[in-house]
């Protein structure tokens, strides 16, 4: 397995800090970054477009080399009207690391390579790892179940060993991962980083309603559900949130995949605002903490699972 130097030097933890939509913005990022992982958010959080701009300024000004490099995650899908837009300023600011989503687009990949940029592409299965690495990603995010946001539907212990068959690159794994004992585990299993999302909500950094960053820690594993109503893809919320809009979580309707919204622009946007994502991992987060605080204690659970083991 082989992970990139600019993650081998910089990084305190394995891990990197999932970009979240709303939630992810630069104060988080920051911390995350400064704290030892890498922080991330989606390019269409900033919003309006002219925010993306601000946001990677201000990034490059206020992190240096003594922190973690941040990403930027790209949805490459075809109902993102700012894509290249976004991938121009990626360009622009030489983003360290690009993350990109529904969709392996070799111009994109071919962008970020021209200055130097490190594509991390993420995928819920085995054939779609293959496709991605033949257009050219540097490395796999492998979604497997109890990841918040759009999740697979795989256990992370068939979608690793699948794609360790013949993948020796960089390989992060996602899904209900929120202790340092996980992201040990995350090793064992074979991948080399974690992708932690879902615990940060939880974070006074997080750009969360209060209600929001409450529910994740009176929440547990059984108050996720897993939908594809809200934007035409599978994806995991919040049980509370889902009866607080006047549904039944437990009897939700089919999904129509023709009106797919995963930029969060359209009608479906504005009508599930308050439906809020997470995964699994969360019965584990008792509290709201500063981001750094969250990382400095899985750090220590993540030293004393190593020590656990011998």
């Amino acid at each position: 397995m082989s992970v990139p130097q600019l993650l081998a030097d910089r990084l305190a933890l394995p891990a990197i800090g999932a970009p979240m939509f709303i939630i992810s913005q630069p104060d988080l990022v920051i911390e995350q970054c400064r704290a030892g992982i890498v922080g991330s958010f989606p390019a269409l959080n900033a919003r309006p477009s002219g925010v993306l701009e601000q946001w990677l300024q201000r990034l490059s000004v206020e992190l240096t080399d003594r922190d973690a490099p941040f990403a930027v995650n790209l949805i490459v899908h075809k109902s993102n009207g700012r894509l290249q837009e976004d991938l121009a300023l990626c360009v622009r600011y030489k983003v360290p690391i690009v993350i990109t989503s529904l969709g392996a687009n070799t111009e994109v990949f071919d962008a970020i390579h021209a200055y130097g940029g490190i594509i991390l592409h993420d995928v819920i299965n085995n054939t779609f790892a293959q496709k991605a690495v033949q257009k050219g990603a540097d490395g796999l995010i492998a979604v497997a179940s109890g990841a918040g946001g759009h999740a697979g539907r795989l256990s992370p212990f068939a979608l690793i060993a699948e794609i360790r068959e013949w993948w020796d690159g960089p390989l992060v794994l996602s899904g209900a991962i929120a202790t340092g004992s996980a992201m040990l585990a995350a090793q064992a299993m074979g991948a080399d980083l974690a992708y932690l999302g879902s615990i940060f909500i939880a974070t006074n950094e997080a750009n969360a309603a209060s209600e929001y960053k409450q529910m994740v820690v009176n929440s547990s594993a059984e108050d996720i559900v897993y939908s594809d109503l809200f934007t035409g893809i599978h994806a995991n919320y919040l049980k509370p949130s889902i009866r607080q809009a006047g549904l039944d979580p437990d009897n939700l309707p089919l999904g129509d995949p023709s009106r797919m919204d995963l930029v969060g622009h359209g009608d479906g946007a504005k009508a599930w605002r308050d439906i809020w994502g997470c995964g699994q991992g969360i019965g584990t987060v008792k509290e709201i903490l500063p981001a750094a605080e969250r990382i400095r204690r899985l750090g220590e659970e993540y030293r004393a699972a190593m020590a656990r083991l011998g």
